[in-house]
């Protein structure tokens, strides 16, 4: 099932304050950026983030799930309403990751 823009819309407006954050459609889903790197991905309206430890030791007690069927698990997000501390999960995910990688051909 796609996401609804409203959904996408508002987890947009929920990382407003990071200021480097959008999303792009992929595959019915969307794929979450901030820093230009892959933070999560969003799919039947849930926010997936992906694991790391500082997003782990941040969240405290994790759910995994897979974003979609054949996917990695993912942190499954439930607390989308607080800006705040979200802002400060992918903050913290985007840390530990590394920078996206241009393909050349």
């Amino acid at each position: 099932m796609p996401n609804e823009k409203v959904f996408l819309d508002y987890i947009l407006e929920q990382l407003e304050p990071i200021g480097d954050v959008r999303y792009r459609k992929m595959f019915g889903g969307a794929t979450l950026y901030c820093d230009q790197k892959v933070v999560g991905l969003i799919c039947d309206n849930q926010l997936f983030i992906k694991p790391t430890e500082a997003g782990k030791s941040f969240i405290g007690k994790v759910t995994e799930a897979p974003a979609y069927k054949g996917a990695k698990n993912s942190y499954l997000i439930d607390d989308i309403d607080n800006s705040e501390w979200l802002c400060e999960l992918v903050l913290k995910t985007a840390s530990e990751l590394p920078k996206h990688k241009k393909k050349f051909k």
